[in-house]
């Protein structure tokens, strides 16, 4: 089956948001990149020369030259109307507030055409919670995908009780178009798989951290050396973006707000943001 998507528009140029606009320029789609700012914009073009250099040193079998034309070719816009003009599939990626995917859902449902499927990339919210600010019940789900798009290639789909299954069954399709494997989902589930797997663990390390039991490292360390596993959950973090992981523990339990209140004291307010600004709970310079 093909997905019939020809042009794509992804809302929210930040690390995850602009992994997923060059992967699926890469794949051959239009691909447009919208962001509030011009700020954000000239950020975002930033992101994406870096991005093409890590996917250059990953992978081997790719064409350089082809790589770098299908960076090019993604066109950025700060207009909301422009950059969804034409839009066969918009993918949402703006930060994980509920009131502010609320809003660009409204304004949204003003601007793109009928015929526009929106799907969601929200980490913790649920597609029931932005569905009634759709305007297109059917046309709507959550489509998930996992930081370091290239490699960890999950797309992880959900819908609600009134998305149409057709959207559903193109949406899949757009998933392998891209390189990614679909997950399928038979119901809402907060965090989908991954993020209900994930969020524990590195609620524990977070924990851990906190209560000085043990540094970041040595966290780490055990992990990987016990387990095997290439990354421990701090590691995690820092590839995450340490902006996500604030939002996503400023919502939660005491806990978890005051390891947010941590994050912004000692890493945020000092310009630490993880793998995306260079450092973050490790040196990437």
């Amino acid at each position: 089956m093909s997905s019939s998507f020809e042009r794509v528009t992804v809302l929210g140029a930040g690390v995850l948001g602009m992994q997923i606009a060059f992967q699926t320029a890469v794949h051959g789609f239009a691909v447009t990149s919208y962001d509030v700012s011009d700020e954000a914009v000239a950020q975002a073009r930033g992101r994406l020369d870096a991005i093409v250099g890590q996917y250059l040193g990953e992978v081997r079998d790719a064409d350089p030259d082809a790589v770098r034309a299908a960076a090019a070719g993604i066109r950025f816009e700060t207009d909301l109307a422009a950059a969804v003009a034409d839009a066969d599939l918009v993918i949402e990626a703006v930060p994980e507030s509920l009131e502010l995917k609320r809003g660009v859902y409204r304004a949204l449902a003003q601007v793109a055409p009928e015929r526009t499927v929106l799907a969601t990339n929200s980490s913790t919210l649920l597609p029931s919670d932005l569905v009634e600010s759709t305007g297109r019940p059917e046309r709507f789900l959550a489509l998930h995908f996992a930081n370091h798009i290239w490699a960890q290639n999950t797309a992880e789909i959900m819908g609600t009780s009134r998305t149409d299954p057709a959207v559903a069954d193109r949406v899949a399709a757009f998933a392998e178009e891209i390189g990614m494997v679909p997950i399928r989902l038979r119901k809402e589930q907060p965090g989908y798989v991954l993020n209900s797997l994930l969020v524990p663990f590195l609620d524990a390390a977070a924990g851990l951290f906190m209560k000085d039991v043990a540094d970041p490292a040595t966290i780490d360390a055990t992990w990987r050396i016990a387990t095997g596993a290439p990354l421990g959950p701090f590691q995690i973090f820092d590839v995450v973006g340490l902006r996500t992981a604030y939002a996503v523990s400023i919502a939660g339990n005491a806990e978890s707000r005051a390891f947010a209140a941590r994050l912004q004291r000692d890493y945020l307010d000092r310009g630490l943001l993880g793998v995306e600004s260079g450092e973050g709970f490790y040196t990437y310079r």
